[in-house]
C-alpha cells in the first residue's frame, strides 16, 4: 500500500509539471528543457562552488553593431567572474548565417572593396561570443536582456537589417535548458522580448530574438581592428586601456583573421 501511494504521488507530480510546462508562453521550449532547467538554478554559493568544475562553454549575442555589446560583457566578465584584462573571452564577430564561410576564401569579413567574402551576403549577425560557466548563463543573459530599452535594442533607429538583428547562440539552441533560463531574464526585466527558433539568416525583427545552436551556426571573429572598439554612439568612447586590448592580446599570437581592413584598408570606423 505504501509503495502504491508513492507511486500515486509521482504520477501527480508528473502530471503537474507537465501541466505547468504546457501553459508557458513560448511554446519551443519542450516540458523537459523546463523542468530541466529548474535543475541548473542553483544558489549562487553553490554555483560559485561549482565553476572551478564546470566546463565552459561558448555562447554569443547579438542586438546591433557588436561595438557596444563587446564592451558591456567585457564589463560583465570581470564583474560576474572575475576576470581581469589577460582573461577577458569576449569578442567581436559574425554568425547566424546560412551562408557559413565564403566558398571562395573560406573567409568571413567586414564590408569590403577586395571581393573578400561579406558577413552580410552570407547572412550573418554582428555577434559577441563570450566563454563562462553554465551557471553563470542567467547572469550573463540578463545583461544581454539590459540592453534593450522596451524590447527595442540601443540602435534601432539607425542600424537595421539582417547584420543587426537580435541573436543569440548557445549548445543545442532552444532544446539546451540554459534558453529557459534567457526567457525569465526577459520576463525579470519587464517581459519585453519574444524569441523564436533561428533557421538561419533570419530577418531583423523588431523585440525578437532568434536562438541559434551554436553547433549548426558557429562564430567566426572579427577582424582585429574591430575588437575592443569605441562605441557606436556619438562620445561613446572607452579608456585607452580597453581600446588597446585588442593590439595586446594579438601580440600574444590571437588569430583575428586576414581578412581586408575595412572598404579603404584604414580599419577604422569599417573604412
Amino acid at each position: 500500500a505504501a509503495a502504491a501511494a508513492a507511486a500515486a504521488a509521482v504520477r501527480s507530480n508528473t502530471v503537474q509539471l507537465k501541466a505547468e510546462a504546457a501553459s508557458e508562453r513560448r511554446a519551443f521550449l519542450t516540458a523537459g528543457v523546463t523542468a530541466a532547467a529548474s535543475l541548473l538554478l542553483l544558489p549562487t554559493t553553490a554555483a560559485q562552488a561549482a565553476d572551478e568544475e564546470e566546463e565552459l562553454q561558448q555562447v554569443y549575442f547579438g542586438c546591433g553593431c557588436f561595438w557596444h555589446v563587446q564592451h558591456e560583457f567585457v564589463e560583465a566578465e570581470k564583474r560576474i567572474l572575475g576576470r581581469t584584462n589577460d582573461e577577458l573571452t569576449a569578442r567581436a564577430g559574425y554568425a547566424g548565417g546560412k551562408g557559413g564561410r565564403g566558398p571562395k576564401d573560406g573567409k568571413v569579413c567586414y564590408h569590403n572593396a577586395a571581393g573578400a567574402s561579406d558577413y552580410g551576403q552570407l547572412g550573418h549577425a554582428e555577434v559577441v561570443s563570450v566563454t563562462i560557466p553554465p551557471s553563470k548563463y542567467k547572469d550573463f543573459a540578463t545583461e544581454y536582456c539590459k540592453l534593450f530599452t522596451k524590447g527595442m535594442r540601443p540602435d534601432q533607429a539607425g542600424d537595421r537589417g539582417l547584420e543587426y538583428r537580435n541573436v543569440v547562440a548557445l549548445k543545442g539552441g532552444s532544446k539546451n535548458p540554459m534558453a529557459q533560463q534567457l526567457v525569465e531574464a526577459s520576463k525579470a526585466l519587464g517581459d519585453e522580448l519574444d524569441f523564436g527558433v533561428g533557421k538561419g539568416s533570419d530577418n531583423d525583427i523588431a523585440r525578437l530574438v532568434w536562438i541559434m545552436d551554436i553547433d549548426d551556426f558557429p562564430f567566426y571573429v572579427g577582424e582585429q581592428y574591430h575588437q575592443f572598439h569605441d562605441g557606436f554612439a556619438f562620445g561613446e568612447n572607452y579608456p585607452n586601456e580597453y581600446n588597446s586590448l585588442s593590439k595586446k592580446y594579438a601580440a600574444k599570437g590571437e588569430d583575428f583573421g586576414t581578412c581586408p581592413n575595412g572598404m579603404m584598408g584604414v580599419g577604422i570606423g569599417g573604412l
